[in-house]
């Protein structure tokens, strides 16, 4: 028996012609990229883990021997956990309401949302010391007159940081509400389910890897929120410190060291978060 010899497929037009496009513009362009990127991004990081096991894992020990970084460290990990679920609450909230209901205002609303990243942090953190500060504050006097402090305290560490996170759940969850649709939540209330029954049944379901991603980058964005803290929290030794404000505070007292094994702690964080999205979004795309 002979067997027969089939010749590979012509590639189609495009094919042809996108190959056609590669030429040393396009490598000039890839390299460029991938300079800009090794710069901006891979070699300072790098320069940090390498600073940071200069000595082995010495730096790391001393910091955990610290109680006044392992305060801040612990603070850090407490305010960004606790922003994470207020904006994961407010976030599918506020999108079920840009996405199923029509209202004055809602274009307004949509801008407002992103408002936290355009202004400065360090504007955040002043704006909510003139709201919630003890002196001269709207709201301040009457809050610690009933014995609750926001600013220079871990609430308002909390507002600062929940405020600047505030639009990764929803600039998430709300492209994906819009192509669920409302045909399945329909159907489920015509057969009698209730609105609470309707969201935990199809509508949550359908946007739960929109939601992961969107909790996954505030975390992320949580731990690293260095301006609005500063302001607030009054960088207290032991008390507002939180991990961010260390790494300054180390470097500047001349403690490279511990500065170098904090910001590793924190970027290490930051890019195990990038590679729990990208491995998410890998297996959603494979449902």
């Amino acid at each position: 028996m002979i067997d027969t010899i089939v010749a590979p497929p012509e590639p189609s037009a495009p094919t042809r012609q996108r190959r056609a496009r590669k030429g040393p513009v396009t490598y000039l362009v890839r390299l460029l990229v991938v300079a800009y990127l090794f710069l901006l991004v891979a070699w300072p990081v790098s320069l940090v883990v390498t600073h940071t096991f200069e000595n082995g894992l010495d730096a790391l020990r001393t910091l955990f021997e610290d109680p006044d970084i392992v305060h801040a460290m612990r603070l850090t990990v407490v305010a960004a956990v606790v922003a994470t679920v207020i904006n994961t609450v407010f976030g599918v909230s506020v999108s079920l309401l840009l996405v199923r209901t029509e209202f004055p205002g809602k274009r307004v609303l949509s801008a407002l949302l992103d408002l936290p990243l355009a202004i400065s942090p360090i504007v955040v953190g002043l704006a909510l010391v003139l709201v919630y500060g003890g002196r001269g504050g709207w709201f301040g006097p009457t809050l610690e007159s009933w014995g609750l402090q926001i600013i220079f305290s871990t609430p308002g560490i909390i507002l600062a940081t929940a405020f600047v996170a505030l639009p990764l759940v929803i600039r998430e969850v709300v492209p994906v509400l819009g192509e669920v649709g409302i045909e399945q939540e329909q159907a489920a209330q015509s057969l009698g389910a209730n609105g609470w029954q309707t969201f935990w049944r199809i509508t949550l379901p359908g946007i739960r890897w929109a939601i992961v991603y969107g909790v996954v980058l505030t975390l992320a964005r949580s731990l690293g929120e260095f301006g609005a803290v500063k302001v607030v929290s009054g960088n207290i030794l032991g008390e507002t410190r939180t991990a961010t404000l260390a790494v300054e505070e180390s470097y500047l007292n001349f403690n490279q060291e511990g500065a170098y094994a904090i910001a590793f702690l924190l970027a290490s964080v930051s890019v195990a978060c990038i590679i729990v999205v990208s491995i998410l979004r890998a297996r959603a795309a494979g449902h």
